[in-house]
């Protein structure tokens, strides 16, 4: 007399197709999960010329991460070179929300580095931007005047 195992082959193949399917996102979890246009990071940017051409502003920015989602803090040195006043240097602490390809920075001035105007009053530098590829975001800079802003991702080869 034959087994009956016959009944038992389709439960078997239901009960792996489940497992298979239960593991799926488990497995899929396991891969690194990189984002090609991720803004963590050494940022250098530039404006465009404002005040009549007579300025224009360079600097740094630094993205760290925050624990909450689509929020990163940062740190930005902004040197603005004017020929009516000359050359300031500003260390701001700052803000950075992530909406989909857009970001948004919003600094505090920590402190005056250098500046050639006595009572000059800096104002903080915010900026929109989007993120356009993994190493340039492209906006404005958002303060006492507008300006376009380009930022590029510092390749300091290491890091």
């Amino acid at each position: 007399m034959m087994p009956r195992l016959a009944p038992l082959a389709p439960l078997a193949a239901i009960a792996l197709a489940v497992g298979l399917m239960a593991s799926a996102p488990a497995l899929a979890g396991t891969e690194p999960e990189t984002d090609p246009s991720d803004v963590l990071g050494t940022w250098s940017f530039q404006t465009k010329p404002y005040r009549n051409g007579q300025c224009l502003m360079t600097g740094t920015m630094y993205l760290s991460p925050n624990p909450e989602e689509g929020q990163y803090d940062c740190e930005l040195t902004a040197v603005e070179v004017c020929s009516m006043w000359g050359r300031s240097v500003v260390r701001q602490s700052c803000q950075a929300r992530r909406f989909g390809n857009q970001v948004s920075i919003r600094s505090e001035i920590e402190e005056m580095l250098e500046s050639k105007v006595e009572g000059l009053i800096y104002v903080p530098d915010n900026f929109t931007l989007t993120v356009e590829s993994a190493d340039r975001m492209f906006g404005a800079l958002v303060s006492a005047v507008t300006a376009p802003a380009e930022f590029r991702r510092a390749s300091n080869g290491i890091s």
